[in-house]
């Protein structure tokens, strides 16, 4: 009886295997279908009038202008530019942001003093800050830096503040019962447990972070895909545009992807 038991279970657990990996190729199919069908109605859509190729470009108009670009070798040192703009920001974003939050939560005291100031700049349209921040630190790469950092820096440290807030208080409790400090109470308790909060944040704030370099491309850059975009509105050149977003898009995608594998390999 106990081994038909057991082969029961094992049965049903590769019956729920097999399910699982059928759902996930169907998703995966219909995700690749969802794409083609988009294309090729767009690709349908420009050629028949539907809409001008002129103003909404088209996707064999915008592979033209990617093939061009990589065969002379200036696509790529803009996407390069961009990518190291975005990880520089990401970087700085994630020690300031865990800094900043862990030592909020040291101290009550600068907690709720600077709590209703970080609430105000982390809803302060951060393209306003863009003009200023030109003037002040002139037209450099720093200045893109700068720019995407604020785009993403007050939410995280109010994100994982708020999180270190909610550890469990029984944790705590023993650990100052066993003679332990609060720096005891960080290593011992907050830092381990928040590292699923760490990498959450950290994936919402990379495609953030490339947000705000985009912005920062659009007012004080000479290369970059955000410096595309706009020297392309500005002549007129769709193509161009159309072709740095969805670079744009695979490049956002590629970030997040990156993050979300670093959370598994955490998560072992």
């Amino acid at each position: 009886m106990k081994e038909n038991g057991k082969a029961d279970c094992g049965q049903a657990q590769q019956e729920y295997i097999k399910k699982e990996k059928r759902h996930k190729r169907h998703v995966a199919v219909c995700r690749i279908l969802l794409l083609a069908v988009m294309l090729a109605s767009w690709e349908a859509g420009a050629r028949l009038g539907v809409i001008d190729d002129f103003i909404f470009s088209s996707p064999t108009r915008v592979f033209r202008c990617f093939w061009t670009m990589a065969r002379d070798g200036s696509l790529l040192g803009h996407v390069g530019v961009t990518l190291l703009e975005t990880l520089i920001s990401f970087g700085l974003c994630v020690a300031i942001g865990l800094g900043v939050a862990m030592a909020l939560w040291f101290s009550r005291s600068a907690s709720e003093i600077w709590e209703p100031y970080l609430v105000m700049l982390n809803s302060l349209p951060k393209s306003a800050l863009a003009p200023m921040l030109i003037v002040w630190l002139g037209n450099h790469v720093r200045t893109i830096v700068v720019a995407a950092v604020s785009v993403a820096v007050f939410g995280a440290i109010l994100t994982l503040h708020n999180g270190f807030s909610q550890v469990d208080p029984d944790k705590i409790k023993l650990i100052y019962s066993l003679g332990g400090t609060r720096r005891d109470v960080m290593v011992k308790v907050l830092l381990p447990g928040s590292v699923p909060l760490i990498i959450s944040n950290m994936k919402v704030n990379i495609g953030l972070c490339l947000v705000g370099v985009i912005i920062g491309e659009f007012l004080a850059a000479q290369k970059g895909l955000g410096y595309l975009i706009i020297y392309g509105s500005q002549v007129f050149k769709l193509d161009l545009v159309m072709m740095s977003i969805a670079i744009l898009c695979i490049l956002s995608a590629a970030l997040y992807q990156a993050v979300a594998w670093l959370e598994k390999k955490a998560s072992l």
